[in-house]
């Protein structure tokens, strides 16, 4: 590695700079509706601590977004992160039906964006995330400043749907 090159900051956005608390009740239901809880996502507020850490981050690193979010959202989650005034760079998302754990999809981009290149953080609030980029080897920093929601974890963990 150059040292022309500056490290990565990875930032998750669900509960880490979005907050989703008004969308949780999308994933509380049966069937859960997962149509609902993507499209009411540009009306995320800001995390103000995740937003933050990600600005400062920005003075010494590259920042690289990576959620679980389905790659159909790609226009409404660049637009969010626009009007937050947050850094720019690449967006990671999940690909169409790849409903693995997050667990293991993160820290599968997490490797490739590190070939070559250092990661300094990953911010996420996903437990099992963070433990399983920690046990990669990856810096983590534990985004507990929004309220854990159940169907959320869930949703990440066992349905692989953000």
């Amino acid at each position: 590695m150059t040292g022309d090159i500056r490290p990565l900051a990875v930032f998750d956005l669900d509960n880490t700079l979005a907050a989703t608390a008004h969308r949780q009740h999308f994933l509380e239901s049966r069937p859960k509706d997962w149509d609902g809880f993507f499209a009411a996502a540009p009306d995320d507020p800001p995390l103000a601590e995740g937003v933050a850490l990600c600005r400062s981050a920005a003075e010494e690193c590259d920042v690289v977004y990576l959620t679980g979010r389905p790659e159909r959202c790609r226009r409404d989650t660049l637009a969010w992160l626009a009007v937050q005034g947050l850094p720019e760079g690449p967006l990671h998302m999940r690909r169409h039906r790849d409903f693995r754990p997050a667990r293991i999809t993160k820290v599968e981009i997490l490797r490739r964006l590190g070939d070559g290149r250092e990661v300094r953080m990953l911010v996420d609030d996903d437990e099992l995330v963070c433990d399983a980029a920690e046990a990669a080897g990856f810096p983590v920093v534990r985004a507990r400043w929004a309220t854990p929601s159940e169907a959320l974890k869930e949703a990440q963990e066992r349905e692989g749907r953000t």
